[in-house]
Parts: structure tokens; C-alpha cells; sequence
């Protein structure tokens, strides 16, 4: 016996309600909401299990396969545990499916096999990407189909070490009688992988489309769902990205791993603040280097600022990689503690690389840089400095002193400002332990 219950969900976050309405009340979005007519099974008696005490259970170490990418394998704590659930969210042409492909080239240069599952593209624009990534193809099968049920089934057949399905979203259930994407699609869909995963110890990689608010679309159960869930972040006009994990069940969630976008794929970068500074002008006003955190890994990039008379009534602020609105208040903080008056004059800040830095360590590198570009002097190619900066001028403490200072000695760099509370002692490079910016201003000689 089959029953029948209607009801609306958004599309966006999947939300529930008996009725239409306008604006979704849980993310906020417009026009999400769609019926949704779903069959379910009576309730019939299901088999029951026995409790057993912790002690009881014999330790079993997880196994782990490297893929060989290191950058990969960091962000999942060691490499992709076997039979595990990840789903890997990104904006189009970001390169996700790129990513996998050259994962699945490593599996099947260890004789593994891969089934690799599209329902976007055909075989021959897979076999095109793969010539192009000149991966080994040996082990790794294709299929071109959006039927979930068919998909497991040649799963099932192949038993292959990793599966890759190209993307949820595409994927649907004859039983469930909606279009592929739906909420209740992309559930049933990954709760079918989820079984096949767990059951058949068949490794599984979901690549998630993502909305424009920035998270991966279809219902927040589909992270629940998951081992582990990856971000592939990056601007596309840049050929930097960042790997980024939110969930992790086997490992920490604070790595990331960062790449190169190559005409040859994704190429892992093992040294990034090399990558971002070593291109840098040196003797410039206006750039300062400023170790910052991703995750918890140090990072050194170059702040440029750009200052010039403004030729409209209103002045231009234009910001990159950092956040407006605090380099707004950056320039009120100049005009007040230091005197300088940039606030009528045009103001454009940028992270050179394309990365997005939203920590407020890096503040007194913003207001040096700003000062730097108005004053016209530059600032010596081999000092650094952090601190988040207050709005009486004063310099406060940041979290990971240790790490920062050791990155920028590993760079050569000879000198750091650092706030007076994060004062540490370090062979082979000069701190200099400042609290307020006007100490600053004075050690930088602007």
C-alpha cells in the first residue's frame, strides 16, 4: 500500500512547509519553494539489534589510501579512507571534475579500478579531459547515466575501489516520481550511495553543484549524510585554488590544501607563500607582506594599496580579497590616530594571488600598506607584520604567533612587528613587539 504526501520544499535548503510561501524562512531566499509529491511505504517491522558495550568492541584501525596528491591527501587527514562518503562542492568551471579525474588517474596507476559516472557530459568529452590531464586510463571504466538504481547496479558488477558520480544533482530515482535536482531527489540519490558505500566498501566522491549564496544545493541533510565534505574555492579569473574541508569524520577540519590551474589540470602547490610573493615588486609604495592562517596552515601574502586624488564627488573604495567594510574602518582609524587624511582620496586594496583573506590579523598590514601608497615611501622587502588593530589605534594579539613567525623566517624575510601580548623569541629574525600603530609608524620610519 502506497501513500501519498504532498507538501512544499525549497530548493535551495529544503525546508519544509505545508504551504507556498513567497520567501523561505530558514535561508532567506526568494521563490525556492516547489511541490513536491512523495510516495512512501507503510510502516512495516523492521530487524532489531542488541546493545553491546564499548569494551566489547575490537579496535579496528581505519585504512587509508594515498592518492598521491599531497595536497589532497592532507585535507583528508592522510588520504581517502576506504569505503567513505565525500562530497566535493564547488562553483562551475572552478575545476571539481577536473580534480577527480586526475584522482581517478591515480587510482588507476595503482591498478585500481575506477567507475567513473557522468550525467553532464558524454564519453568522448571525459576521454578528451583525460587526454588533456594525460592521466593513466587503464583502470578507470565510464558510464553516461542518471538512473541511481542502474548506477549501483553496474557498481555492484565492476566493484570498483573508487566511484565517482558527476554530479548529484543530475541523478535520479524512478521511484520518486520529480525531476533530478529536486530536494527529494538528491536525498533518495545519496542515500542510496551512502548504502552502496557502507555496505559494498566501495569508496564514493559526489561532485555538488552550489548556490549563489555559496553553499552546496539541495537539503542540508545531504551534508549530514556524508563522511566528509570538500569546497573547491578559487576566483576563476585566477589560476589559484583552495581545498577546503567543512566535515571530516576521519580527520581534522582545519587543512587545506592549495593548487595551480595548469592547461595540464590542477597541479598541487607544496610551498604557497613562495607562490604568492616571489613575483612581487620590491621596491614600491604601498605593498606590505603579512603572514596570515588558513585553516592552520601559514601563509604569507602581499597586500598592495593603491591611493590616488579622487576625480569624482564621492571617493572610490574598491576592495579584493579582503573585506570592505573593514577597510572602511582601517580609514577612519588613519584619519583619526595617525593624522593622514586619505578618506576624500580614491582607495583600492587587493591580496596579489587571488586570495580571499577575512582574518583581521592582517590589519595593520592593510593600514601600513594604505600609508605606505599615500605617503609615497616604501616599505623594506624584508619586513612583515600582524596585528589586528583596534579603533583607539592599539594593537592587539592574534592566535598562531608561532606558526606565523616561523613561515616568514623559513622566507627569508630579516624583520616582523607583532603585538606586545604575542611576544616570542626566535633565532634568525628580528621582532620587534609594537602597541599601538603609532609605535609602528615609527619602527617602519614612514
Amino acid at each position: 500500500m502506497m501513500k501519498e504526501k504532498k507538501g512544499f520544499i525549497c530548493q535551495n535548503c529544503g525546508y519544509e512547509s505545508p504551504k507556498w510561501l513567497g520567501r523561505c524562512p530558514n535561508c532567506g531566499e526568494w521563490n525556492t519553494f516547489a511541490e513536491e509529491v512523495l510516495k512512501k511505504k507503510e510502516k512495516f517491522s523492521v530487524k532489531t539489534t542488541s546493545p553491546v558495550k564499548f569494551k566489547d568492541v575490537e579496535n579496528v584501525s581505519i585504512e587509508r589510501i594515498n592518492t598521491g596528491i599531497n595536497e589532497f591527501d592532507r585535507v583528508l587527514g592522510g588520504g581517502i579512507v576506504k569505503g567513505s562518503l565525500i562530497l566535493v562542492g564547488g562553483d562551475p568551471g572552478i575545476g571539481k571534475s577536473t580534480l577527480l579525474t586526475t584522482i581517478s588517474g591515480k587510482f588507476s596507476e595503482k591498478d585500481k579500478k575506477v567507475l567513473y559516472v557522468s550525467g553532464e557530459e558524454s564519453v568522448y568529452q571525459v576521454k578528451l579531459r583525460v587526454e588533456r590531464l594525460k592521466i593513466n586510463d587503464e583502470n578507470i571504466f565510464f558510464l553516461s547515466e542518471t538512473e541511481i538504481n542502474n548506477i549501483i547496479d553496474t557498481a555492484l558488477k565492476i566493484q570498483p575501489e573508487l566511484l565517482i558520480i558527476d554530479s548529484v544533482q543530475t541523478m535520479f530515482s524512478e521511484e520518486i516520481e520529480l525531476p533530478p535536482g529536486s530536494v527529494s531527489q538528491v536525498r533518495e540519490v545519496t542515500f542510496k550511495l551512502m548504502n552502496l558505500s557502507k555496505s559494498s566498501d566501495i569508496t564514493t566522491m559526489i561532485i555538488g553543484h552550489i548556490t549563489k549564496t555559496g553553499v552546496i544545493a539541495g537539503p542540508k541533510t545531504l551534508e549530514h549524510m556524508v563522511d566528509t565534505v570538500l569546497y573547491l574555492e578559487g576566483d576563476t579569473n585566477y589560476i589559484f585554488r583552495i581545498l577546503r574541508t567543512v566535515k571530516n569524520r576521519f580527520g581534522s577540519t582545519n587543512e587545506i590544501g592549495v593548487f595551480e590551474l595548469k592547461e595540464e589540470g590542477l597541479v598541487e602547490i607544496p610551498n604557497p607563500s613562495l607562490f604568492l610573493i616571489e613575483s612581487r615588486v620590491k621596491d614600491e609604495p604601498g605593498n606590505t607582506i603579512v603572514p596570515t592562517i588558513q585553516g592552520t596552515r601559514p601563509i604569507i601574502v602581499e597586500i598592495q594599496s593603491l591611493i590616488t586624488p579622487t576625480r569624482y564627488g564621492v571617493p572610490m573604495r574598491v576592495t579584493t580579497g579582503v573585506d570592505y567594510k573593514r577597510v572602511n574602518m582601517l580609514v577612519a582609524i588613519i584619519e583619526k590616530r595617525l593624522g593622514y587624511g586619505i578618506g576624500n582620496y580614491d582607495i583600492f586594496c587587493n591580496i596579489a594571488g587571488g586570495l580571499k583573506v577575512q582574518e583581521p590579523a592582517i590589519d595593520i598590514g592593510l593600514v601600513f600598506s594604505m600609508v605606505s601608497s599615500f605617503l609615497g615611501k616604501k616599505i623594506d622587502e624584508d619586513t612583515s607584520m600582524i596585528g589586528e588593530v583596534g579603533l583607539s589605534g592599539e594593537v592587539r594579539a592574534v592566535p598562531f604567533i608561532e606558526k606565523r613567525i616561523e613561515e616568514c623566517k623559513k622566507m627569508g624575510l630579516k624583520k616582523i612587528i607583532i603585538p606586545t601580548q604575542n611576544v616570542k623569541i626566535k633565532d634568525g629574525i628580528d621582532i620587534v613587539s609594537v602597541r599601538t600603530i603609532k609605535e609602528a609608524k615609527e619602527v617602519l620610519k614612514l
